[in-house]
């Protein structure tokens, strides 16, 4: 055994190489993407917080309610948001929610398109499948050394990592819906001389959302697991305060940041499940 663990392959060198060759070659590009992604997620944020706390919590309050008629979810959004602010973590959860949103709207963006398209096309789906195994069970840590590297401090490498680790969840649901449509409802549809595009609009999606919707709640809820590994890398938000508390051992303090992430989970879960029907 000894012959070969001494001829071992250099893959982790290779890796390194091509990572300093493109930090070199096209540093630009990365500080450009940076600069921008980091222009629009704080400013997002910032618009949050210099929105009045009580101004957002009827707003939120009242969109849960619309959106669900459900006076008891509104409540429980109400008593959450007035409980974080009683904490004092409301511009640690605007910060995350911000992160949250952004990386949670690209995700969906890339994921939905990309599971119709291989939905659509097996081929595609076996290429893209082992991609996909890769990007949810390699240790975050282990690609946000890159995403560092070429991105800098700030958010900008946490939200590409979030991204890469939330992204298989939309293409494997979106997937698994616009393949799950009962071959005879196609059959029938096209009968009737419907369009491709028809088809997809009219009859797949529709059946299909249920699936997608819970790609969407499953993307958010990986989007904030990585809230904490994102304030290693000069993310704000929740993660912060509990990484100084474990710095410091305060379970004061780490327990309220963890109660404040997980109310964030269940409210953002309840409000982005489909509205049942009456």
């Amino acid at each position: 055994m000894d012959w070969l663990t001494e001829n071992k392959i250099p893959l982790g060198k290779w890796i390194k190489s091509v990572v300093d060759l493109t930090n070199d070659h096209a540093a630009w590009i990365f500080d450009w993407i940076s600069i921008s992604l980091g222009f629009v997620i704080e400013g997002l944020t910032d618009l949050l917080i210099w929105s009045p706390p009580l101004i957002l919590v009827v707003i939120f309050t009242g969109a849960s309610y619309w959106i669900h008629r459900s006076w008891k979810l509104a409540l429980m959004i109400l008593c959450s948001l007035l409980l974080i602010i009683n904490m004092g973590y409301w511009e640690a959860t605007i910060e995350s929610l911000a992160l949250v949103i952004f990386s949670t709207t690209f995700c969906m963006l890339i994921g939905v398109p990309l599971g119709i398209a291989s939905a659509h096309r097996p081929w595609l789906y076996r290429l893209i499948h082992p991609v996909l195994d890769l990007m949810q069970t390699i240790p975050t840590f282990v690609y946000l050394i890159p995403t560092l590297i070429l991105f800098g401090l700030g958010p900008v490498p946490g939200v590409i990592s979030t991204m890469i680790f939330a992204l298989p969840a939309p293409v494997r649901l979106t997937h698994l819906g616009i393949s799950s449509v009962p071959q005879s409802m196609i059959d029938a549809v096209e009968s009737f001389g419907a369009t491709k595009s028809q088809l997809l609009w009219k009859v797949e999606l529709p059946y299909a959302k249920p699936t997608i919707m819970a790609g969407l709640t499953q993307c958010i809820m990986l989007s904030l697991s990585m809230v904490v590994i994102a304030a290693l890398v000069g993310a704000d938000g929740l993660g912060t305060p509990v990484v100084r508390a474990l710095n410091t051992v305060n379970i004061a303090k780490g327990f309220e940041a963890g109660l404040a992430i997980v109310l964030v989970a269940i409210m953002l879960d309840r409000v982005c499940k489909e509205p049942k029907k009456p």
